[in-house]
């Protein structure tokens, strides 16, 4: 009875929080045909927003491998002082609000912040810009990679890695087919959860960019400016778009966890095996 009680909760908790905003989403979505539906994607004002969604997701990822490649590598592989506050700073991200976040840089890059002026002297614009747009959002999904990474690495050490140095390889031989290898699938795992984080940031970005329609409005700032503007359906049509990247992340995250885990058990069994 206890089992058949919380699997009931569950089910209903997953039922009303979950499956029916979902579909709710989707039948306004095309509630008032394909057609109308297609213009509301179609139209210019959207796919401005979707292109500029797209452009800062793709320059949030880049930026986030490096960081958390560099980031995991240096905390894994060396010793040092300050390593144990180096990583509590990694946790910080989670712990401010995006929307202090955006404060934050206007008071760092806004015109009248710390290195505005300077900035604005050089012809260079961060805030209520596209650049401001990409740094807050490399600062609220950077932990996602580097948290992935260092686990993998600190499991992976390194004698691998200085065998095949004391044999002659290279820096970058060895990372390409030593470390990388070892840690493809977190890296994949990590790069799906900034994805998909990255896509649907909102606080900081819409502190930060101003949200200027057709110039630094995102799709999550699009969104509300349509259901703002009264444009229901339109609003639930582009919302439909990130409701599907959400569903397809979710999707790719399974399917990264699932042929994740057998290698991890093969590799356990192997060490064993040696031991």
């Amino acid at each position: 009875m206890g089992r058949i009680l919380l699997i009931t909760v569950t089910v209903i908790f997953l039922l009303f929080l979950l499956i029916m905003p979902i579909a709710f989403i989707m039948i306004e979505a095309v509630g008032s045909g394909l057609q109308p539906y297609a213009q509301a994607i179609g139209n210019q004002a959207t796919l401005h927003a979707i292109l500029l969604t797209i452009l800062v997701t793709a320059v949030t990822i880049v930026i986030n491998i490096i960081i958390g490649l560099s980031g995991a590598w240096l905390i894994s592989k060396f010793s040092f002082r300050g390593k144990a506050f180096l990583t509590t700073l990694i946790e910080l991200p989670f712990s401010i609000s995006p929307v202090v976040v955006g404060f934050l840089f206007i008071l760092l890059f806004g015109y009248n912040g710390w290195f505005g002026k300077l900035l604005d002297n050089y012809g260079i614009q961060i805030a209520f810009a596209v650049p401001g747009i990409i740094l807050v959002t490399v600062f609220v999904t950077f932990p996602f990679i580097i948290r992935e990474l260092i686990p993998l690495m600190q499991e992976q050490g390194k004698d691998e890695e200085e065998t095949a140095l004391s044999l002659g390889a290279r820096g970058w031989s060895i990372f390409w087919h030593i470390t990388l290898p070892n840690i493809k699938w977190g890296l994949l795992y990590g790069v799906v959860l900034c994805l998909a984080r990255a896509m649907g940031e909102f606080g900081a970005v819409s502190i930060i960019s101003g949200n200027i329609q057709g110039e630094t409005d995102t799709l999550t700032l699009h969104i509300k400016n349509l259901y703002d503007g009264y444009y229901y359906n339109e609003a639930f049509a582009v919302s439909s778009l990130l409701l599907i990247v959400a569903l397809a992340t979710l999707l790719i995250k399974s399917f990264l966890e699932w042929s994740f885990k057998p290698k991890t058990k093969y590799k356990t069994k192997t060490t064993l095996k040696k031991t």
